[in-house]
């Protein structure tokens, strides 16, 4: 079970770990054990999460999203198989956290009065500075 919030709470089954050998420094342990963890939340399917919820989980994860709306987290940061399957819970809660706050809508604001002058000014200038490109005449 991982607590996301006071109302949200993810349980065991819509978790998948599979643990695999992790790439990297580690000497003979590489070679050996299953330190790398993949941690897998079917997002789509989940009934504790709402349908907004859902949606912008799907932007933040980007391409950890799978076509089946799941989300796929590897870790295989550290050389303890339990300390990769905590940072990988982790990461999900972290994303889950992120996913349940609601940008704020933007209040659309004018330009100031002065703004506005100077960038008429500027564009003045701008158009004064290009016509004195133009060809010289012949002097007599």
């Amino acid at each position: 079970m991982l607590r996301i919030s006071d109302q949200i709470v993810i349980q065991d089954w819509e978790l998948t770990e599979t643990f695999t050998r992790a790439s990297g420094p580690g000497g003979q342990n590489v070679n050996k054990l299953a330190t790398a963890v993949e941690l897998r939340f079917e997002a789509a399917r989940s009934p504790h999460l709402p349908p907004p919820v859902k949606a912008r989980l799907q932007r933040l994860a980007g391409r950890r999203w799978t076509e089946d709306g799941a989300i796929v987290i590897r870790c295989e940061e550290t050389r303890s198989q339990a300390r990769n399957r905590a940072l990988a819970r982790e990461r999900l809660a972290e994303l889950l956290r992120k996913a349940l706050t609601a940008p704020r809508k933007r209040i659309r604001t004018r330009p100031t009065l002065a703004s506005q002058r100077r960038r008429v000014a500027s564009k003045h200038h701008r158009g004064r500075v290009k016509a004195l490109r133009g060809t010289v005449g012949e002097e007599d």
